[in-house]
């Protein structure tokens, strides 16, 4: 019997022609695989120019070996299982027992050599996003090179010629490899270890599902109507939080390859805008924000400095985008008095509760029934109750006292006394919001 990563590695050919032939006599790097949803600690190089490494949220870096000054990288294009969150798993495709796939690293001034073995039903490419390399190198099926066939392996060599934050992904049939979860990040790090040094350095892939609940697939025809929000393939509260020292400079890179911008949100702090596809922002260019907007096929990066202990949110401002499984053609039943339909249903099903009256809130606290393989459209509890939050979401916790490679869960944090909005029990105000702007103004003089 051969195991998984022998059957993989057995029926690989290997296409031998110009450079690629050079790393014949190595055979093919070893296909790390990875079937874990938890966030992986960063990979810090053993060989080749130094960095400081990224963290993938909820996902890992794919090591590399040297062959020569050249870094070798294998990607296994397959079908995969992935833990959307606790209760619910996709078959998907992605790379290297994972969607969304590994994160590569390299350096400015590398010379990289990616095989790419091909376990699908068809054929596939990898499109280097973003990334200034050979015409023939580029990925698009039918115009840069042949597609893939299944069962074989093509190689991509080419000279690594600046830094930032790239994407990979296919061109070929791309509306469903992608709609699939075929995608990854690819972050060039400068040759220059002094240039945008930062302390904690996050990466965060943008993508979407629909997938109805009780089934496995993604329906790959879907447009917009999009269902499953996720980041690196991982819905909250499953999302994994960013952990982060007090005093570090941390920078987050966030790439979008779903078929919608995404305003990203994050609580208590504002913070600089230092890298777009096209490179990094210089000091006097870049601006202050709270939000920043990821446009479609794009990535952005920021930095702040961690000065503010606490937890706060991080979430796609979209309000949609943070609740799960979402259904729109579920009607609005705010203000409707639903007593005597309540008293009608539940002499056929005692069970029933009704919902929707007074909002959509109490759908965080119920655990109702749910059909198989799929998500409650918001969940999620906090120290002080319901999160009431799905898909987009998860919290940046900025402690002291973490050590430079923790990145484990430092639970919820305990507000100092004084520093936490609570309940007023005193007299109210003499005016109120009723008052008009007269009226107010007369009570003063009084």
């Amino acid at each position: 019997m051969m195991n998984r990563r022998q059957i993989l590695t057995a029926g690989a050919g290997l296409m031998a022609t110009g450079t690629m032939a050079k790393s014949q006599n190595m055979g093919l790097p070893e296909a790390a695989m990875m079937d874990s949803a938890t966030t992986q600690a960063p990979l810090r190089p053993t060989s080749g120019r130094d960095y400081n490494p990224v963290v993938t949220l909820n996902g890992w870096t794919l090591p590399y070996r040297m062959n020569g000054n050249v870094k070798e990288f294998h990607l296994i294009a397959e079908p995969v299982e992935r833990e959307l969150a606790d209760g619910m798993t996709a078959y998907l495709w992605g790379y290297n027992g994972q969607s969304t796939g590994p994160t590569i690293e390299a350096v400015e001034g590398d010379r990289v050599r990616i095989f790419v073995t091909n376990k699908l039903p068809e054929h596939t490419t990898v499109h280097w996003h973003g990334m200034i390399l050979p015409s023939g190198m580029d990925g698009v099926g039918g115009l840069s090179h042949p597609g893939i066939p299944p069962g074989k392996t093509f190689v991509y060599e080419f000279d690594l010629v600046k830094s930032g934050t790239f994407m990979y992904h296919p061109h070929a049939d791309e509306m469903v490899q992608m709609a699939m979860g075929m995608m990854g990040m690819f972050v060039v790090h400068p040759k220059d270890p002094t240039f945008m040094p930062v302390d904690r350095d996050f990466l965060i892939m943008l993508n979407a599902f629909d997938i109805d609940p009780g089934t496995y697939i993604p329906r790959v025809m879907t447009m917009t109507d999009f269902n499953i929000w996720t980041w690196n393939s991982r819905v909250f509260p499953d999302i994994d939080p960013l952990v982060v020292n007090y005093g570090d400079r941390v920078r987050v890179r966030v790439g979008n390859l779903t078929m919608t911008n995404h305003p990203i949100h994050m609580h208590g702090y504002d913070f600089e805008v230092t890298c777009t596809d096209g490179g990094w922002v210089p000091k006097e260019a870049r601006w202050p924000e709270v939000s920043i907007d990821i446009p479609v096929g794009a990535m952005r990066a920021y930095e702040f400095d961690a000065v503010h202990l606490g937890d706060w949110a991080i979430h796609c401002h979209k309000s949609h985008h943070t609740m799960n499984a979402m259904g729109h053609d579920v009607p609005n039943f705010i203000g409707a008095d639903k007593t005597q339909l309540t008293r009608m249903i539940r002499r056929h099903q005692p069970e029933y509760m009704p919902m929707g009256s007074n909002g959509m809130a109490e759908m965080g606290m119920m655990q109702m029934e749910l059909p198989d393989n799929t998500v409650p459209m918001m969940t999620g509890w906090g120290p002080h109750g319901p999160i009431e939050m799905g898909g987009m979401f998860s919290v940046v916790k900025v402690r002291e006292g973490i050590d430079a490679d923790d990145y484990s869960d430092p639970g919820w944090y305990e507000n100092p006394p004084g520093t936490q909005a609570y309940e007023w029990a005193g007299e109210l105000p003499e005016f109120s919001t009723n008052d008009s702007p007269k009226t107010r103004l007369t009570k003063r003089k009084s």
